[in-house]
């Protein structure tokens, strides 16, 4: 048995071609990655790099023609859609457009309790939850009843993790989700996924071409060209020492705001979530 909570060995996506005699497209060349509990793990590379591809393949919205994707030692790379929703509750995801993400003719707790009415919960149930998770993602409780288009695009980022939360996930798959923000919305928004994480143990495939926002919040680093990844490791490593050519041009284009605070907030996370595993194997 693994002690990751998320395996990917060998994959690979390939399109088909399109109209008479087009050559299909393979999106990924053998990947392989892992996340364990509680962690983060950075997938950056340019775009058309397959990153965003390997999350769609862990959401069961890819096709995976070779390799495997096993979550808590479960095969999952082919599930049937029934097995698929059921899994719903353990993967969710944040995309980059909160606001195409969410239904603008809701409110926000009708965004954020259709999840779990879904699931079964009772209307007073859900509407008690809603409270606790607008708390969780720093925005005031009257939020509740207003709709999506009244927020900004921060605060409507907000509310796309407060309905990844809403069913208590054990991995959120976050593609781009600060790319859209301005610079001080973004490190407002990735503290608050730090803080999360912290909170709850959740861990993140975090989806990025921006490798500053992956040193930020990442304990773990892949870097993704052309399909494959041509480097990974520990986050500080990769980030602050590249070995390969293509991440060091990613790395000349984003240098270190204030490394010193970076790695001291890096030291107590990890401290925290040991500690969390620590607890956990006791119990």
């Amino acid at each position: 048995m693994t002690s990751s909570l998320l395996e990917v060995k060998d994959l690979e996506v390939e399109y088909p071609g399109k109209g008479f005699r087009a050559q299909s497209f393979k999106a990924l060349k053998g990947v392989s990655i892992d996340i364990k509990p509680g962690e983060t793990v950075g997938l950056v590379g340019e775009s058309g790099s397959g990153k965003t591809t390997l999350g769609r393949a862990v959401l069961g919205l890819a096709p995976v023609t070779g390799g495997s994707i096993r979550y808590r030692d479960q095969e999952i790379g082919h599930l049937k859609r029934k097995e698929r929703r059921a899994l719903s509750s353990e993967i969710q995801v944040v995309f980059q457009d909160p606001y195409s993400s969410l239904n603008p003719s809701l409110t926000i707790e009708q965004i954020l309790t259709e999840p779990l009415t879904v699931r079964g919960v009772s209307g007073a149930d859900a509407r008690k939850r809603v409270g606790s998770l607008l708390d969780q993602v720093q925005l005031p409780t009257g939020a509740a009843s207003r709709l999506p288009r009244e927020f900004s695009g921060g605060q409507r980022q907000r509310i796309a993790i407060a309905r990844a939360l809403a069913l208590d996930p054990k991995l959120i798959v976050c593609d781009e989700p600060v790319s859209a923000l301005d610079l001080s919305t973004q490190a407002r928004v990735l503290d608050l996924f730090i803080d999360i994480q912290e909170q709850t143990g959740v861990a993140y495939l975090f989806i990025s071409h921006d490798l500053a926002v992956v040193r930020h919040i990442s304990h773990r680093v892949a870097v993704m060209y052309h399909g494959e990844i041509v480097e990974s490791g520990d986050g500080d490593q990769v980030t602050a020492h590249p070995a390969h050519p293509y991440t060091q041009r990613l790395f000349m284009a984003a240098p270190i705001p204030d490394p010193d605070r970076q790695e001291d907030r890096r030291v107590e996370r990890r401290r925290l979530i040991d500690e969390q595993r620590a607890a956990e194997s006791a119990a």
